[in-house]
């Protein structure tokens, strides 16, 4: 029936998977969790205690191989017709979240049930990551219509039919942190599937400090214009707002003018993301500025 795949880098597993072997024991469903460390140094000794539950797999990787690829071989493990991927750093808060899902068990199902910030922030240096992911990310009604209106694939939380992810797999290819699954999700609309969003979300616990959070911000926009140079995926820009916007500035040849506009406010302007009040919209320029300098930086 169902198989709830887990990809690990350096987070505690074990209150993710006691919630979802509760909820998954009561369910009167065969199922599996399998979970692998993709080349964690950390919580090794917590998260091998969860192969004491009963169909609970663990396995660790010596090596990281990247976020498409372990995902990839999570699926090759699963021995269930639906799987359900969840990233290590979430927090299962509804009782019912695996019933949500078992309504949508059919064929040719995907699912996304997106996450939350359920709690308040506290930290003030964990201000920007909170504030856009509550802003952006939760699925409410003006997300949503984004969401559908670009066809936007998240990672975190989402069942998947298991023969549809036998033809459509992550790419591989993309090694580096980001943006593989806005990849996955372009990859299932050209070969024709839809995917639903579905108001069943986990929490995310994985808050980052702003400078972190910033870095992490330019290492996915350096993957994402690897990709949209390599002509592989032509309608990238149909998806991605970014390369959309960077697409436009070309055409009317203002990318230049606006790379060096972002250098000469730079500071500025992460003076204000890193403050406890960010602005989104100067996230958006800091991202489009910072992707407009990206070929200067030989990428």
């Amino acid at each position: 029936m169902l198989s709830v795949l887990i990809p690990i880098y350096n987070f505690d597993i074990t209150s993710l998977v006691d919630d979802l072997h509760r909820q998954l024991s009561v369910s009167a469903i065969d199922f599996e969790i399998i979970a692998i460390e993709d080349g964690s140094i950390q919580f090794l000794n917590e998260n091998q205690t969860v192969e004491n539950l009963q169909f609970v797999q663990y396995k660790a990787l010596d090596k990281n191989i990247g976020r498409a690829a372990i995902r990839n071989l999570l699926a090759d493990n699963a021995k269930y017709d639906y799987l359900l991927f969840l990233d290590c750093d979430m927090e299962i808060y509804n009782n019912n979240f695996i019933e949500k899902y078992l309504e949508f068990c059919q064929k040719d199902c995907i699912v996304l049930g997106g996450r939350t910030i359920y709690r308040e922030n506290t930290d003030k240096n964990c201000s920007l990551m909170y504030k856009y992911s509550k802003e952006k990310e939760q699925f409410n009604d003006k997300n949503l219509k984004i969401r559908q209106k670009y066809s936007v694939f998240t990672s975190p939380n989402f069942l998947i039919y298991r023969n549809i992810f036998k033809y459509v797999r992550f790419d591989e290819a993309i090694k580096e942190y980001g943006h593989e699954d806005t990849i996955f999700g372009l990859m299932l609309n050209n070969a024709g599937y839809k995917f639903i969003y579905i108001d069943n979300p986990v929490i995310n616990n994985g808050l980052e400090d702003n400078q972190k959070y910033i870095q992490k911000t330019e290492i996915a926009l350096n993957t994402l214009y690897k990709i949209h140079k390599s002509n592989k995926y032509p309608q990238l820009k149909e998806v991605s707002k970014i390369v959309s916007l960077f697409v436009f500035c070309k055409k009317i040849r203002i990318n230049k003018a606006t790379g060096k506009l972002f250098l000469l406010f730079k500071k500025l302007i992460v003076d204000n993301l890193i403050s406890t009040n960010p602005s989104l919209l100067l996230f958006d320029c800091y991202k489009l500025g910072y992707f407009c300098n990206l070929k200067s930086y030989g990428l």
